[in-house]
């Protein structure tokens, strides 16, 4: 980023939070023996002067070059541990996962969360509501074939939309949403919406402004310099949004209230007012509606999001490689003929589910993970962490680490395939991150990915609008939380 074009907004909040941070004493030097080398920082502003907060990701891949694996920069006052490549990542969060479970506290998350849900829940609240969110996403149906079943009905809904397009060019993008959007509501709310429905339509909107929010720089630093917070707008349509998105889901669960019955729970919600209940005679109890809340805010934007932004991703790549589009027909044609799609069909076309990893990996949708903070004092490849660090483990470096991967910046499914064309899986394959933060639902993506992209490209066959050329795709991914691809329009070619 050009970074004089912050000037004008940045320097005034430099300028107050130099004269606060004054007053409150807090300019100090600390320095910590054998801490990980970095870029040195100024006073107040840390490494900020170097950052191009558009463009995070790459900024800390070329650090990585200078300063090794493990590397800090600074922002604001916060010291920040990169862990970079695939074997410094694995032996972090796999290897001394315990010591690297923590989230940080992060001011906008704060604010939108109060540490209540999943994502960025820390401690015994985490380890509660994870255990019992991997519990129920089981009890209905993740990885079996009552989930399945939901998926195989959405894909139809999805593919009658697309057809009534008559092969005319469209934005795929909100009807992808909104069909991902409908599994994980299935799970939540128990029943599903129909793509036009407009209180479905503005709960999806809520959910993709504020993604698209949270990762704009003016709330980068808004988390180094929160003091700064009453400036930003940003931060107050985040809040609104999220204030909006529970408004409903309180009416949801009052109602779920009215009929519930431990025995015969309908859903998500069922299964937390179910536990509420049961809590209700302890202290200190966990099932309270700040949690639920937050935990189906929680599941609902990282269902919705991250399946959606990487099939959006993989239909572009198809224009883009119309070469390998016919190939994963082909096998389509040849494993499972006009049948409909079902999960027992990946094992037999390795060359779709090559396809589909190779999208997920280059596709890169969360290059920095989620940030990540020690839980202990650790030393990673002999370099001194405190507890309570800030860390980011690069996923971006681990997807495209050359030690890894053949080609790691280009297209090439064959990543996935061994010389006799079957599938090899791949341990640096870490798109749903790795350790005790691993996505919870990353069981239910890899089936909604499956089923979904199989099933489109099954029925149609994806084209460039007329006057489009492949010179004139776009892969440069869009300013958001995380890496989406800039809007783009196809033609949905039913196929015979």
């Amino acid at each position: 980023m050009d970074w004089v074009s912050l000037i004008p907004v940045g320097l005034p909040f430099i300028l107050i939070i130099l004269l606060i941070l004054k007053r409150q004493h807090v300019w100090k030097s600390h320095t910590i023996e054998n801490f990980p080398p970095g870029p040195r920082p100024l006073p107040i502003t840390g490494n900020l002067h170097i950052m191009d907060l558009k463009r995070t990701c790459l900024m800390m891949l070329e650090l990585s070059k200078v300063y090794g694996p493990v590397f800090s920069v600074q922002m604001g006052l916060r010291k920040i541990v990169v862990i970079s490549g695939y074997e410094t990542v694995k032996e972090a969060l796999v290897n001394q996962a315990d010591a690297f479970a923590e989230r940080p506290k992060i001011p906008i998350f704060e604010d939108l969360t109060k540490g209540n849900g999943l994502v960025f829940a820390n401690g015994k609240n985490w380890k509660v509501m994870r255990r019992f969110t991997l519990t129920t996403l089981r009890d209905f149906g993740m990885g079996k074939k009552a989930i399945e079943d939901r998926i195989v009905e959405e894909y139809g809904c999805l593919a009658d939309t697309i057809r009534s397009q008559e092969g005319k060019p469209f934005d795929a993008s909100k009807i992808i949403n909104a069909a991902v959007a409908n599994i994980i509501v299935s799970i939540l709310l128990g029943k599903r919406f129909d793509y036009k429905d407009s209180r479905f339509l503005r709960l999806l909107h809520l959910t993709n402004e504020s993604v698209r929010l949270a990762g704009k720089p003016l709330v980068t630093m808004y988390n180094m310099f929160p003091q700064l917070g009453f400036f930003l707008r940003a931060n107050k349509i985040l809040l609104k949004n999220r204030d909006e998105f529970h408004a409903y889901v309180k009416v949801t669960f009052i109602e779920h209230l009215k009929t519930l019955d431990k025995n015969d729970q309908r859903s998500f919600i069922d299964a937390f007012l179910v536990k509420q209940q049961e809590e209700k005679s302890t202290t200190n109890g966990y099932f309270h509606n700040g949690n639920l809340l937050s935990l189906v805010s929680n599941l609902f934007t990282a269902g919705v999001e991250t399946i959606s932004a990487t099939l959006n991703w993989g239909f572009l790549l198809m224009l883009k490689y119309p070469e390998i589009q016919r190939k994963v027909q082909e096998e389509i044609e040849q494993v499972i003929g006009s049948n409909p799609p079902r999960i027992e069909h990946r094992t037999q076309m390795p060359y779709t589910d090559a396809v589909i990893h190779e999208i997920q990996r280059f596709a890169n949708i969360l290059p920095l993970d989620l940030p990540h903070e020690t839980a202990a004092d650790v030393t990673l490849q002999g370099f001194f962490i405190p507890k309570g660090t800030y860390i980011i483990p690069l996923l971006a470096s681990v997807l495209n680490d050359k030690s890894q991967w053949e080609k790691p910046e280009q297209f090439y499914p064959e990543h996935f395939l061994d010389a006799n064309g079957k599938f090899v899986k791949k341990d640096a394959f870490m798109p749903f991150s790795a350790g005790r933060r691993i996505c919870a639902g990353e069981t239910l993506a890899k089936m909604e990915l499956f089923l979904f992209f199989t099933s489109l490209l099954q029925r149609f066959t994806f084209h460039l609008p007329p006057g489009v050329s492949i010179s004139d795709l776009d892969l440069s991914p869009a300013i958001s939380f995380n890496v989406i691809p800039k809007p783009y329009k196809l033609c949905a070619v039913t196929r015979s």
